[in-house]
């Protein structure tokens, strides 16, 4: 199967500040992260898209244990981004401690930033993280 957006081109369009995803020839939905096929009907007729990354955050979680080389506490938010997709990523800017539920449907904007890699992983990646707006 060949991909309309590798890996290996959406790690680098977040390296310069793009979020790369993919809108489906057939549905008109949008993809984001991108996959081999559409994720609302299976499509692989797609085209690489911008998103813009403006969202809502529908629930959240507070990460007390965290995985080998992550720091706890940090909080884990799904977002709905205006462009239909759910993403999910690190909320930045807030202490996890002083969460509570008014964070659910707050509007937030999405960055992202480095984490090393780990036993599991060796490379050094992007990850996905939001702010309140």
């Amino acid at each position: 199967m060949s991909y309309t957006l590798t890996f290996s081109q959406y790690h680098e369009g977040l390296k310069k500040g793009k979020f790369l995803g993919l809108k489906c020839d057939d549905c008109g939905a949008y993809t984001f992260p991108p996959l081999g096929v559409c994720s609302n009907c299976g499509s692989s007729s797609m085209q690489v898209t911008e998103i813009e990354g403006r969202g809502t955050i529908r629930t959240f979680t507070v990460i007390r244990v965290a995985p080998e080389g992550m720091t706890p506490p940090y909080a884990i938010v799904i977002v709905e981004l205006e462009q239909g997709p759910w993403v999910m990523g690190n909320i930045v800017g807030l202490n996890p401690d002083q969460l509570s539920l008014d964070l659910i449907g707050r509007k937030v904007i999405m960055g992202s930033q480095p984490v090393k890699g780990d036993m599991f992983t060796r490379e050094d990646i992007r990850i996905l993280t939001f702010h309140v707006a």
